[in-house]
């Protein structure tokens, strides 16, 4: 009888409990954002939190676990297989290099690109359209000829130097599209590779003299030493095209036309969270930066002076960023 009555109190109490808290769902996962990037420069360091940005925009609450491999391919594995072992909620790669880590070593974790010139060539997905595994993300494709002949429109030019790192599939890629353009603009292109930064100041002393004009691509490596390479240049008299605007907002740079990697960070954080929410990155096509305020062109005035050059004025009204008498003018 005794047993009786405490099996009837117990079901008494447990109807006085909310049918919700039985059933209450478990707490919420957290989730933890791995990003690696292969070297610290303005533009990536603008599309690192450019993702954060958006993220907190899209109000998920999201860890970061935020990785720099200063320009070393060991280090980059490594970082992957850090993801890899603490198995992160999903894995961003800023730049080629790092991307290809994480392709080639993490499973079951979603990965987004970025600042990837060309991906499929890169081995971080068979096509632009989509893709056999997690990966998806965002292209920095640059517009190299019309870049090339923005700088023809400054300064006649009849040789141009290009420095690009051999070890970088990006690299590789717009050192073939560079000297392409040269060929249908008819400029002598003069070539020099490094393999890391410490060596892109001896790089650029070996071509200096025999070129008129300097451009800087999209190059990692090559960007993260835009102050050597500037000093030397300035030294010679010799011109920069850049295509990126962030790193020549602090270098004497005479003329930089790219996007504006802030807001292919926030392009990227948008794709992050849309997979996050539950969208299959496999099914999600490779993006591009189209729009024409993704675009920045930046005139540097004062290296124009220094040079003894009078940019066209309809260059400088088309430009949304100019530098004069030592400061940046945002239009």
């Amino acid at each position: 009888m005794k047993k009786s009555m405490n099996v009837v109190i117990a079901l008494f109490l447990i109807a006085l409990v909310p049918v919700s808290s039985l059933f209450a769902a478990a707490p919420p996962k957290k989730i933890v954002i791995g990003i690696s990037k292969i070297v610290a420069h303005p533009a990536l360091d603008a599309v690192e939190k450019g993702i954060q940005d958006e993220l907190a925009a899209e109000k998920i609450n999201a860890t970061f676990d935020l990785q720099n491999a200063n320009g070393n391919i060991s280090t980059a594995a490594s970082i992957a297989n850090k993801f890899q072992s603490e198995k992160v909620t999903l894995a961003v790669g800023i730049a080629t290099p790092t991307s290809q880590s994480l392709v080639n070593t993490l499973h079951g974790i979603p990965i987004v690109f970025s600042a990837v010139t060309d991906p499929v060539k890169a081995g971080l997905v068979p096509s632009l359209e989509k893709s056999r595994r997690p990966v998806t993300g965002v292209s920095d494709m640059t517009p190299v000829k019309q870049q090339i002949q923005l700088l023809l429109k400054i300064k006649k030019i009849k040789r141009l130097g290009h420095i690009y790192t051999s070890s970088e599939e990006n690299a590789v890629v717009l050192a073939g599209v560079v000297k392409q353009a040269c060929k249908e603009l008819g400029l002598e292109y003069v070539e020099t590779t490094v393999s890391k930064s410490a060596e892109v100041k001896q790089a650029v002393q070996s071509i200096i003299r025999r070129v008129d004009a300097l451009y800087i691509s999209t190059d990692n490596t090559v960007v993260s030493a835009l102050s050597a390479i500037a000093d030397v240049a300035t030294k010679n008299r010799v011109l920069i095209m850049s295509a990126d605007p962030s790193s020549a907002e602090k270098y004497p740079v005479l003329a930089a036309w790219g996007f504006d990697y802030y807001k292919m960070g926030r392009a990227t954080g948008k794709l992050v969270a849309e997979i996050l929410n539950g969208k299959k990155p496999e099914q999600i096509p490779t993006r591009f930066m189209t729009k024409t305020s993704d675009v920045d062109l930046l005139i540097n005035l004062d290296v124009a002076k220094k040079l003894g050059l009078t940019i066209p004025k309809d260059i400088v009204k088309s430009a949304n960023k100019i530098i004069e008498n030592g400061k940046l003018i945002n239009k």
